[in-house]
């Protein structure tokens, strides 16, 4: 079973691919300001590199927090929309051992529908300048 992880909670951005516990292929990258421009495309290229599409995923594990409030959200939004158009569960996870959890759960047919995260403090939203 091909299930994807997917961090975004921090600077440093991570993907793997796990067959079922079996982790195939990672990456992590510095993210932070780009992540909007460089997830699906990473996702994309982790999976090609690997001999995968996106129809090859059959699961999703999503770390919901806490951390960055863009980035989660912009994660959360990306997992949901892959999940939703591909037909296939995910569920969020957070703690040390978020993908040992999350895996289990895909495996064990658990399915969130959608994640929100937990970002664990209020979000500090500036004004804008003018």
């Amino acid at each position: 079973m091909i299930i994807l992880t997917i961090n975004t909670s921090q600077p440093e951005a991570e993907i793997t691919i796990f067959n079922d516990q079996i982790i195939i292929s990672e990456i992590k990258w510095q993210a932070h300001k780009f992540l909007t421009t460089t997830l699906n495309l990473t996702i994309k290229n982790l999976l090609l590199d690997n001999g995968l599409t996106f129809k090859t995923i059959e699961g999703l594990v999503f770390y919901k927090g806490p951390g960055s409030f863009t980035g989660l959200r912009i994660g959360a939004s990306v997992v949901n929309s892959l999940a939703y158009g591909l037909k296939i569960p995910v569920v969020g996870t957070s703690k040390e051992d978020w993908q040992k959890k999350g895996i289990q759960k895909i495996i064990h047919k658990k399915n969130d529908f959608i994640i929100i995260p937990e970002y664990g403090l209020e979000a500090h939203i500036t004004l804008a300048k003018k």
